[in-house]
């Protein structure tokens, strides 16, 4: 690859913070509410497989889609926008974007910016879903009913805020989970609906939840990190390798996660695939010496 075909703005545009503005308390109370209907309707809406059966299609649907919004959301989301893990086009950055935007956890930049406050303060004030700090419950879904989370605070994203693209799908970043909601919909009914598309979202969400509430109280730590990190291997059957929770605090840079053969890091193995075939290069991993030690110095983890 040449460096004209890593991703970069052609022309850079203003990007002031966007910080929460004051507002009464029954306002804050009508938003609250306004950002939370659409996930407690999601989730409500899944039990509609109870009056529609679950066909054999729209089984298949759900699979698909909990499968491709995962690594949507530990691809791209993750690994590549708030931690820059790897290098891609500005094409397949775009691709990225949209499939991640399909599992409706809002905008590339308002998931990166809180992931990068997430691991600033981790399990201290100013994270925005520790369980240390605020307890269980928030750390797993309550945050995101907190209008204080709504912000997108473009100054942690400056390098990712510099792209009229992505700041145009942050402005719409509702529009790939509606068309997606829409297509099922219109193809499979509603037993394709309920079960391929409102199941398959809440599967990926609780899901992905877990490594924000799960993952920083139940599992081993082999590093020993200022914050609750844990490895979970069942966080990370499910997320496809994010429940290495405490491998990727200890090497936040790295796009691998499983640090040893045993621990199955799905999200790294696509990658690797693509690597092969030029849609993404310079896959970041941790210095090949550490990777057999079981309890590095201090020293020699991430900054």
């Amino acid at each position: 690859m040449t460096a004209m075909a890593i991703a970069n703005p052609t022309s850079p545009i203003p990007t002031p913070a966007v910080e929460p503005v004051p507002v009464s308390r029954w306002k804050r109370r009508a938003r609250v509410a306004l950002e939370g209907t659409p996930i407690v309707a999601v989730h409500l809406a899944a039990l509609g497989a109870i009056w529609t059966g679950v066909t054999p299609a729209a089984a298949m649907v759900c699979l698909v889609a909990t499968l491709v919004r995962t690594f949507g959301i530990t691809a791209g989301y993750h690994r590549y926008f708030a931690h820059r893990t790897f290098k891609t086009s500005r094409p397949f950055q775009f691709v990225l974007a949209v499939l991640s935007l399909s599992a409706g956890q809002r905008g590339v930049l308002w998931w990166a910016a809180h992931h990068r406050a997430h691991h600033k303060h981790t399990d201290e004030v100013g994270d925005p879903h520790s369980p240390r700090v605020r307890g269980v419950w928030y750390s797993h879904m309550g945050w995101l009913f907190d209008l204080e989370s709504t912000a997108t605070h473009l100054d942690r994203v400056k390098d990712l805020s510099r792209f009229p693209e992505l700041r145009w799908l942050e402005r719409f970043w509702y529009a790939p989970i509606v068309a997606l909601a829409a297509v099922i919909l219109a193809v499979w009914g509603w037993s394709g609906f309920f079960v391929g598309f409102c199941l398959s979202t809440v599967i990926v969400w609780q899901s992905t939840f877990l490594v924000n509430s799960l993952s920083h109280i139940v599992g081993t730590r082999r590093f020993e990190t200022t914050d609750d990190s844990r490895n979970n291997w069942f966080v990370a059957l499910l997320t496809f390798g994010e429940g290495w929770h405490n491998n990727h605090h200890a090497y936040q840079s790295s796009c691998r996660q499983g640090f040893r053969w045993w621990e199955l890091d799905l999200t790294f193995y696509i990658l690797k695939a693509l690597s092969w075939v030029g849609l993404v290069w310079d896959l970041r991993e941790p210095p090949a010496r550490l990777l057999g030690k079981d309890k590095p110095s201090a020293g020699e983890l991430d900054a």
